[in-house]
Parts: C-alpha cells; sequence; structure tokens
C-alpha cells in the first residue's frame, strides 16, 4: 500500500513513513494511492466477529506488510483493553430504526480513543524497532489531546506537546490533559482559539527547522493517516450489528474537523452499503454551508455548548474534496491556497460531487439543549451536546424511516456537564468511577501567548535527552 499527497508534489510513502510524517512536504495530506475492495459476501462473513477481529480485517490491508500480521494483531488487541464495555462500541436504540453507537467507552470518555489508542500503540513499536526518538504537536478543541497523551504517555522515546485554546475547553477535557504529569507530557494553553492552535501546528510541520537535526516530528491530529483508518472500523462494526451488508445502514456524524466522516466515506468506498451520510454542524457550520450551498468562506468563530466543534477550518475536508475533483493535486494546491486569503467556491462538478455522497445540518445551542432535554424526557438517555447535535441534524436530514440510523455519540455526557444542566439535567452527570478522583489531581500547564516563536521555544526548551 503506498500513500500519496491531496497536492500533488509530494513522493508517495509507504504506511511506516506515513505513520511518521504526518503532513505532506507540499502541505497536503495523505491517502491510500488506492483503497482496499471487500465483497458482500466478504462483509457478510465478519457478522460474528468481535470487534478487535473486524478491526485487524479492516487495518490489514492499509499497513501494507510494514508490521507483520502476528504483531499488528497483537496491537489491534492490546488497543482496546482498556475500554469499559465488552462490545467496545455498543449502540443503543433510541426509538423505531434510530440508534446511537457509543463511541465514548475508552479511557478518556472520547471517540478519539479508538484511533489514538491505536496509533500510540503502532508508534511505540515502530519507534522502539527504529530506535528513534521523535516529537509529537497536536491541537486538541478538548478531545483529541487527552486522548494522544493517555495513548502515547508510555512511550519513552516521545516527548508530547499539546496545545489548546486557553479556558476554551471544559473543564473535564482539561483535567483530562493536564492531571497526566509524566516528564514527557506537555499541555500548552494557547490565548487563542482552536484554529489558531492548528494553524501553530501546521506551520510546524511545513518548517521543522526550530527542531534539533535528531528528531522528527509527528503527528496526533487526523492529519495522522493511522487515525483515519481506525476510524474506518466502527461503521463496519455498527452495520453488520443491524443487519448489514445486505441490509443498507445510514449515519448522522457530528462534525468539526470532518476526519471522522470521511472514515465513513471510505468505508462506504470499500463496499460497505452506506444509505446516508448526514455532517452534523453546530453554529461554526462551514462545512453545512458548503454541502448545502458551496459557501466554501471562512467566517467569525463561534464559542458554543459543543467546543469540540468550534473549527472554523476542517482540515480532513481536503482528503475529500481530493476525490471529488478526480484526484487533481494540482486543483487542490489552487483551491487550498486560495482559501487561505479569499472566498471560494468548489468547481461544479466536484459540488455535484459533494451533494451525491453528503446531506448536512446545522444546529445552534438552543436546538442542542432542546435535544439534549427531549431525548432525555422520551428514553432516559442522556447525551453530550455533540451527540445530541448528530441525533438533531440526523433527524432533520433523514431521507428514509425504514433504514437504520445511527448517530456517532462521540462524547461522554460527563465531560460537558454546562449543556447537560442546561438542558433540565438536575445535577452534574456523574464521571464513571475509574474517574472520579479527577478533580482531586494536580494539574501541570503552561499558558503562552498566541505567538508560534514562544511556543517553538517551549518545544525545543523541553525536548529530553
Amino acid at each position: 500500500m503506498k500513500y500519496i499527497s491531496t497536492r500533488g508534489q509530494a513522493p508517495a510513502l509507504n504506511f511506516e513513513e506515513v505513520l511518521l510524517t504526518g503532513l505532506a512536504p507540499d502541505g497536503g495530506l495523505y491517502v491510500p494511492e488506492q483503497l482496499p475492495q471487500f465483497s458482500l459476501d466478504e462483509i457478510a462473513g465478519w457478522a460474528t466477529l468481535s470487534y478487535t477481529d473486524l478491526a485487524f480485517k479492516i487495518v490489514q490491508p492499509f499497513v501494507g506488510g510494514c508490521i507483520p500480521d502476528a504483531d499488528l494483531k497483537a496491537i489491534i488487541d492490546d488497543t482496546y483493553v482498556d475500554f469499559r464495555h465488552p462490545a467496545v462500541a455498543p449502540l443503543v436504540q433510541l426509538d423505531k430504526n434510530e440508534w446511537v453507537l457509543e463511541l465514548f467507552q475508552g479511557p478518556t470518555l472520547a471517540f478519539k480513543d479508538f484511533a489514538l489508542q491505536m496509533l500510540g500503540r503502532l508508534l511505540d513499536y515502530v519507534l522502539e524497532r527504529k530506535q528513534q526518538k521523535v516529537v509529537i504537536m497536536g491541537a486538541t478543541s478538548g478531545d483529541t489531546g487527552s486522548a494522544a497523551i493517555q495513548g502515547c504517555k508510555r512511550c519513552s522515546n516521545i516527548d508530547i506537546f499539546i496545545l489548546h485554546p486557553h479556558q476554551r475547553v471544559s473543564d473535564v477535557q482539561r483535567k483530562q490533559m493536564t492531571t497526566v504529569t509524566e516528564g514527557n507530557i506537555h499541555n500548552i494553553a494557547v490565548e487563542g482559539n482552536f484554529d489558531d492552535c492548528q494553524s501553530m501546528v501546521k506551520a510546524s510541520f511545513n518548517d521543522k527547522r526550530f527542531l534539533p537535526a535528531d528528531r522528527q516530528l509527528v503527528a496526533v491530529n487526523s492529519i495522522n493517516w493511522a487515525r483515519i483508518m481506525a476510524q474506518i472500523v466502527y461503521y463496519f462494526y455498527a452495520a453488520l450489528a443491524l443487519g448489514g451488508p445486505h441490509r443498507k445502514v445510514a449515519f448522522s456524524v457530528p462534525t468539526g474537523n470532518f476526519g471522522d466522516i470521511y472514515a465513513g466515506y471510505l468505508a462506504s468506498k470499500m463496499g460497505l452499503p452506506i444509505d446516508q451520510l448526514v455532517v452534523a454542524t453546530n453554529k461554526n457550520d462551514i462545512l453545512h454551508r458548503c454541502i448545502s450551498n458551496n459557501d466554501f468562506s471562512k467566517q467569525q468563530l463561534e464559542h458554543t455548548l459543543s467546543p469540540s466543534m468550534d473549527i472554523v477550518i476542517s482540515s480532513n475536508f481536503e482528503r475529500m474534496l481530493f476525490d471529488c475533483y478526480d484526484r487533481d493535486g494540482a486543483a487542490i494546491k489552487d483551491l487550498m491556497e486560495r482559501f487561505q486569503t479569499e472566498d471560494v467556491k468548489i468547481t461544479d462538478a466536484a459540488f455535484a460531487n459533494v451533494r451525491d455522497l453528503f446531506d448536512s445540518h446545522a444546529v445552534d445551542d438552543e436546538q442542542t439543549v432542546k435535544t439534549i432535554a427531549e431525548v432525555y424526557e422520551a428514553s432516559e438517555y442522556l447525551l453530550d451536546p455533540h451527540s445530541a447535535i448528530g441525533v438533531e441534524a440526523a433527524r432533520a436530514a433523514r431521507r428514509n424511516s425504514d433504514v437504520p440510523m445511527v448517530t456517532l455519540a462521540t462524547a461522554h455526557p460527563a465531560k460537558f456537564p454546562e449543556a447537560v444542566m442546561k438542558a433540565g439535567y438536575p445535577h452534574e452527570p456523574a464521571l464513571p468511577h475509574h474517574m472520579a478522583d479527577l478533580f482531586e489531581l494536580p494539574e501541570r500547564c503552561t499558558v503562552l501567548p498566541n505567538d508560534l516563536a514562544q511556543v517553538h521555544k517551549f518545544v525545543v526548551d523541553n525536548i529530553t535527552a
């Protein structure tokens, strides 16, 4: 398996090289040169597999011989040992043909554990074999940071620097990051918003000269292909549980950086019959505007009750546009460069492709709270605000009520007590027992101005020997 850049001017890499590279040298994102294809009969034969056995079937073709099968299987088996539910990704029914897929059963109570627990173990394996030390830089709007820290903290060959917007993540999200105090873990609170943090990380990958010569920069954000790869699995898992592949299933996905729903798009391209993919956004609705009206303009970021989706620039959308532009790297390079400085529209042909692939809906804070309250009143099931946006968008955009609709429940409600209590829930939702002492633990965090030079200085000063 080879991987190519969405901007067409970088060399093709194998899986191990992509794992350690992040952004391509031309500023693009790596995607597989070709996707593995599975027949309906092959997918149907997986119906009785455990989550880890299914993950091996789907992940193995992407690794392409870089890791021996026995070692890869051991890595995947180990990835999910700390998940609290034996089903790993259990389905819960809300109504007739309406389901939520609980993706918050991992150690940090968010869907990003699925990918980052695997990514950490893959990195640990590869770096130990190569006897190489790397620096991880990541930006988080709340969940990626804690999941990356939990996934990578045990690796002695990694120094981790996670940037989050100062005072703009929930208290639970912050504490999940800042209470991990191993010497190789560094939390940086940037006096800006998530897009500022993400821009710093992208700039760092575009110009790595600030690092010592013996260190490589590695991405844990969803620009890292391994994260997308791991997320494809739970689309197959949910569909098989609901009668797939001989019965189509629809999905609604709370969407910020587009990585999670892009994984669903890939699942459909690999052979999984998906009836509908709904992009669910909050007030930061560039994806909804683009999909519904070809409005790809940047607007001022709004802070909402669903902070993990408070994103103006959705990095992984470039990967999908690459396909919608018939893999024309030069066209993508031109589009994304113009996007930085002007309002752009995608071509009519590309827009038609987008419309064929996705539906979308935007949900404001008022409706988010209302949906949390309505679902709890009807079923006593408590949604976090991101998952509530997914449920509301599913109901608004649904095309066929006879097709099972699965909303990806991306976080545990205890991570976002403000929204839950605004919905009338009488008290802060309790953290799971393994996290009950979270607010008693000491924190370590460094607040820095929104200045790339100062962030780079902090990174270099804190790299371990």
